[in-house]
């Protein structure tokens, strides 16, 4: 397991989740909800500035069956956007069901939408980015695909 501090991104219509893993890449927490929009990029490049990552994990939201979606396009240009001005490598990684398991997650603490829909994206950052931890943990490989700028996906 490579040690470093990574940052999981979901990437949504309005808002941002972001989470950070520990040194060890042993277990990932929430760290804010950014809003879509003018100066985005700015505060992720500031959060990963601030906590030192070395890598940036972004889900990929793909259809159940695999299959590219509107969504999954904005995610793929917004991970471009971002690694072409982040100072550390950029991945993609499948994110099918973490918004659903979210969801569920925030609902079984007793929860309404409405008082968690502010923290609805940093619980599904954290499942992408524990998603991808554990990937690399049991495969010894790192997750996803990195996300050249130049070359597109």
């Amino acid at each position: 397991m490579r040690s470093g501090v990574r940052l999981g991104i979901d990437v949504g219509t309005v808002r941002i989740g972001v989470a950070r893993s520990d040194l060890h890449g042993m277990l990932a927490t929430p760290v804010e909800t950014v809003l879509r929009g003018d100066g985005d990029l700015a505060r992720l490049v500031a959060i990963a500035a601030e906590l030192e990552v070395t890598e940036v994990i972004v889900g990929l939201p793909l259809a159940l069956s695999g299959r590219r979606t509107a969504s999954t396009e904005d995610a793929v240009a917004f991970a471009e956007r971002l690694s072409a001005v982040v100072a550390t490598p950029v991945r993609l990684v499948d994110e099918r069901l973490s918004t659903v398991s979210a969801q569920a997650a925030a609902r079984t603490s007793g929860k309404s939408s409405k008082q968690t829909r502010s923290v609805i994206d940093q619980i599904a950052a954290v499942i992408i980015l524990q998603h991808a931890l554990d990937f690399e943990r049991s495969s010894a490989q790192p997750p996803g695909v990195v996300v050249d700028p130049d070359e597109g996906l």
